[in-house]
């Protein structure tokens, strides 16, 4: 056996425990120094300036608040002062999508989450792209990606 392949297993363990970098993780994530309630409006303006239209809103933390005393100390335990998500698409995005990839229609509509500690907003995205590897419609996916971050972007350019 040649040194290189006595040291592949080795090799293999080393490099599969490399950290993944941060432009791989699937969840895009910002924080603005604002709260949701500054920071929602905008955002809801950027996405459909960029022809993301808002199809859904739910202010989740105010929906299960409800329940706050029914499930006592496990309610909110992150201690969350918003938590609120709004669905968006874009017609001819979706549309493209699903003349490449009929089952990359099912990150249609898209959604993001914000949600408010300390005053301060962050926006959780899940990257449409990173599911999309491999699929016929990952570039478009890749393209939807980078314009909605750009909103997000723009959106936080307002609050420095």
């Amino acid at each position: 056996m040649t040194k290189t392949l006595r040291y592949m297993p080795l090799l293999l363990v080393l490099f599969c425990t490399l950290p993944v970098p941060a432009s791989e993780k699937p969840i895009y994530k910002l924080t603005i120094d604002a709260p949701v309630e500054a920071v929602y409006d905008s955002l809801y303006a950027a996405l459909e300036n960029e022809r993301f239209f808002v199809v859904f809103e739910a202010n989740i933390l105010k929906n299960i608040s409800r329940f706050a005393e029914r499930w006592g100390e496990d309610f909110n335990k992150s201690k969350l002062t918003a938590l609120r998500s709004m669905v968006f698409c874009n017609g001819w995005y979706a549309n493209k999508v699903s003349g490449e990839d009929p089952e990359m229609t099912a990150l249609c509509p898209l959604s993001a989450t914000l949600i408010e500690t300390g005053g301060r907003t962050t926006i959780l995205f899940v990257k449409p792209a990173f599911l999309a590897k491999g699929s016929p419609a990952e570039e478009t996916l890749r393209e939807v990606q980078s314009t909605v971050i750009g909103a997000f972007e723009k959106t936080a350019a307002l609050f420095k």
